[in-house]
């Protein structure tokens, strides 16, 4: 074997790291540009509706406080959704996303909070006490209602009793 061979597999190997990196570390905030100039942003006119939308979740009628938005990435869009409802409501919305676990805490292992909803004026929902999370991939679990879904998690924190804050994010 020589020099050359024995390089190329941890050449492609540094390669595909640095595509994934730019890819995904530029999930935060506004304009990120990626090596070959592709930049994502925040979709003009884009919120709840065309979340809600492409998540196929309904905003309860009583929810209050609704907020979307959509990010515009190189690779795959972010969509945003939050709401706040009753208790009841936000656990009816999480298990209608089919998730192979009910809500439950993520105590350990925390992945640093993405400044996603952020834009929405909302603190990160990770780095809330108390919440509560659950996620899916819809087609891993066999709901075609999202074939076009990926990924799909829901936060829920508790505001006051009575109230609690959805957070819905999928791409």
């Amino acid at each position: 074997m020589n020099d050359r061979s024995a390089l190329r597999p941890r050449l492609l190997a540094a390669l595909g790291a640095a595509v994934l990196l730019t890819s995904c570390s530029s999930a935060g905030g506004g304009d990120h540009r990626t090596t070959d100039g592709r930049a994502s942003h925040w979709g003009k006119g884009m919120g709840a509706p065309e979340a809600s939308a492409f998540m196929k979740v309904a905003v309860p009628e009583s929810a209050t406080e609704v907020e979307g938005a959509v990010q515009i990435n190189p690779q795959e869009d972010i969509y945003l959704l939050s709401f706040v409802t009753d208790e009841e409501t936000a656990v009816r919305v999480a298990e209608d996303l089919r998730p192979e676990k009910p809500l439950r805490s993520r105590n350990q292992d925390l992945p640093a909070p993405t400044e996603l909803f952020g834009h929405l004026g909302l603190a990160e929902p990770q780095s809330e006490k108390g919440v509560r999370w659950a996620g899916v991939c819809p087609p891993c679990v066999g709901d075609s209602r999202r074939s076009e879904v990926q990924w799909i998690e829901i936060h829920v924190l508790e505001l006051a009793v009575g109230t609690t804050r959805v957070y819905i994010q999928a791409f």
